[in-house]
């Protein structure tokens, strides 16, 4: 069984998370992972809120990403600042929450995105991002700062779609229909779309 963490967003393969653990029951598995290098997953709330209120009843969404821990400090005692990347997607076979408020989950692990190249009908997008990249690294931004973290696989479709699903300001519903297609191409294809909708493009 694997421990799941329901979010307001959305975590994508390569991605990376920031964590503000206070609950309890967080606090425990989060410690628990990096006690014994074990993942956990990030799943949206498809209902109820990140934190627990008394008779709120949560739902979460089919399909999540693993999540492993890379950095941690503790400021104060029941509070972790924690810094997760994104490894692999998953599907939510079953799922029960424990008395405590925890998920746990039987999950079925989901293949990696092949290394498809970006096609030429799509290379504008690559290069979007590419340009991004650039001009933070123009402003001083340092590896540590920047929203995503090298290497920048620009080439594959992906790695460049899913940093484009991280950095559009869409909706839950819509990141989740993002990470749930299995093609990367057309994945690349429908953030294509969205960016063309925001002017991104032009």
């Amino acid at each position: 069984m694997t421990p799941l963490f329901p979010l307001n967003t959305v975590l994508f393969p390569d991605g990376r998370l920031a964590l503000q653990v206070f609950e309890v029951r967080y606090l425990d598995m989060v410690k628990r992972c990096i006690a014994n290098a074990e993942e956990f997953g990030v799943v949206a709330l498809a209902h109820g809120d990140e934190v627990r209120k008394p008779g709120q009843h949560e739902a979460i969404a089919p399909i999540g990403t693993l999540a492993r821990v890379v950095d941690w400090t503790a400021p104060l005692p029941g509070l972790m600042h924690v810094t997760c990347i994104g490894t692999q997607r998953f599907r939510v076979e079953s799922a029960e929450q424990l008395k405590h408020g925890l998920w746990m989950a039987d999950i079925e692990r989901l293949p990696d995105d092949l290394a498809v190249p970006v096609p030429a009908d799509q290379q504008d997008v690559a290069n979007a991002l590419g340009a991004l990249i650039r001009s933070l690294q123009e402003r001083g931004v340092t590896p540590a700062q920047m929203p995503m973290q090298a290497p920048y696989r620009l080439d594959e479709s992906g790695w460049v779609a899913n940093r484009w699903c991280e950095l559009l300001e869409l909706d839950l519903p819509q990141k989740q229909l993002l990470l749930a297609q299995d093609n990367p191409v057309l994945r690349l294809e429908l953030v294509q779309d969205a960016l063309d909708d925001s002017g991104y493009l032009n």
